[in-house]
């Protein structure tokens, strides 16, 4: 009797201090187990953990987790809690969440030694993140030497931008030098929402251009022509672009050196002014995009100023990837802020009818659900909210990869 391949994946998104999972089994796709450990290295660390396919009540405890393995051990114990160990042959591959891959990386790739020098070497340029994912990865090799480890990046979609698209009109020895050009951020979500809407519009990737504008915290726009990114908001750093929760997206570079010469910040300073007090925190105090809604209705002027400033910046997206996409066949809405804020949708595309965009008030008002259209029947251009599932894409790309492997 022929013996049943191992199927199961876990995914880990190991960030500075939080370490967060899922085990997923391919062969359904369903969700086992996800879980969330944060504050790692601080006094009272919190372990929240859910049992999502046994039926199980989820459970949350406090107490230190000083390191990285000591994170990864306390979620083994509590995946071996509901009989879902790491030791568990049923487990094929571990999938980690890379947020900086360069050009190098366009694909997801098996980790080794080449693999792990090439992210310490990106670290200069995601100098946040990089260092977090290469401990997590590190610490999961040492769990399950035996297994392939594989990274999946966060820029590996936005590869295929054109090098028009890429290159800032810098010096060029200066931008290679240093390895200055545009890599783009959340392309897990970009590369899954992409391919959900063209299924939505009962289509193949390639036959589709989409609009996908992944709104969240933090938030970035792309083009996508025929399932392949040609252009995207956030550049070397996830700090360009959309205004986001506390960044501040496009600005003036010279701005940066008016606040060195004038108002005498220092470099650091100026990256903490820009990354966590910009955006919209930065012009109205909030950047939960559901209290700024809160405050506008009671008639708060500077949460509405935030809230326009935020609508225009996306609508000069929305219109130029509509000019460097020629034809458009959908723009969808993802993330937190895109698949739950009715009114940032309405906004978005208000006076857009020219372009052939428009959203119905009855479907745009529908909370929750699958992938959906909001646009009016007949529409040119299709409207969509997509829910994104970038721990879903990391682990089909890890599962396709690993079975190639093995």
């Amino acid at each position: 009797m022929r013996s049943v391949p191992p199927t199961r994946v876990l995914v880990l998104n190991s960030g500075s201090s939080s370490v967060k999972y899922q085990l997923l089994d391919m062969r359904g796709g369903s969700r086992l187990a996800a879980g969330l450990i944060e504050r790692i290295g601080e006094r009272t660390s919190l372990v929240r953990h859910a049992p999502l396919a046994a039926g199980g009540e989820a459970r949350e405890r406090t107490g230190q987790v000083a390191d990285h393995a000591a994170a990864l051990g306390a979620m083994a114990e509590e995946l071996a809690a509901d009989g879902l160990g790491l030791d568990s042959p049923e487990l094929v591959a571990i999938g980690h969440r890379v947020v900086h891959g360069g050009k190098r990386f366009t694909e997801p790739t098996v980790i080794d030694d080449r693999v792990l020098a090439e992210i310490e070497r990106l670290i200069p340029v995601a100098p946040l993140h990089n260092p977090a994912n290469l401990t997590g990865i590190r610490t999961a090799m040492t769990l399950r030497p035996d297994l392939p480890q594989v990274a999946v990046f966060d820029t590996a979609f936005h590869t295929t931008m054109p090098e028009s698209a890429a290159r800032y009109a810098i010096d060029v020895e200066t931008a290679d030098a240093h390895r200055i050009r545009r890599y783009g951020f959340h392309g897990t979500s970009h590369a899954y929402v992409s391919r959900e809407t063209a299924k939505l519009l009962g289509k193949a990737p390639e036959e589709v251009n989409v609009i996908v504008l992944h709104l969240g915290n933090g938030a970035s726009a792309s083009a996508v022509r025929g399932g392949r990114c040609v252009d995207t908001s956030m550049g070397l750093t996830p700090l360009e672009g959309l205004v986001m929760g506390t960044r501040s997206g496009d600005m003036d570079p010279a701005v940066i050196f008016h606040l060195m010469r004038v108002g005498g910040m220092s470099a650091d300073e100026i990256d903490t002014l820009l990354n966590k007090k910009s955006g919209l925190v930065g012009l109205c105090g909030d950047n939960d995009m559901r209290e700024i809604r809160r405050r506008i209705d009671e008639g708060d002027e500077q949460a509405q100023l935030a809230f326009d400033i935020y609508i225009h910046r996306l609508k000069k997206y929305i219109g130029a990837y509509y000019a460097v996409l020629g034809r458009v066949d959908a723009v969808a809405f993802t993330a937190g802020v895109g698949e739950n804020a009715a009114p940032v949708r309405e906004a978005a595309v208000a006076g857009l009818e020219g372009l052939g965009l428009a959203v119905d008030g009855g479907r745009n008002a529908v909370r929750g659900g699958g992938p959906r259209l909001i646009s009016p029947e007949g529409a040119r251009v299709a409207v969509a909210v997509v829910p994104t599932d970038e721990e879903m894409e990391i682990a089909q790309q890890t599962y396709a990869l690993a079975g190639k492997h093995n």
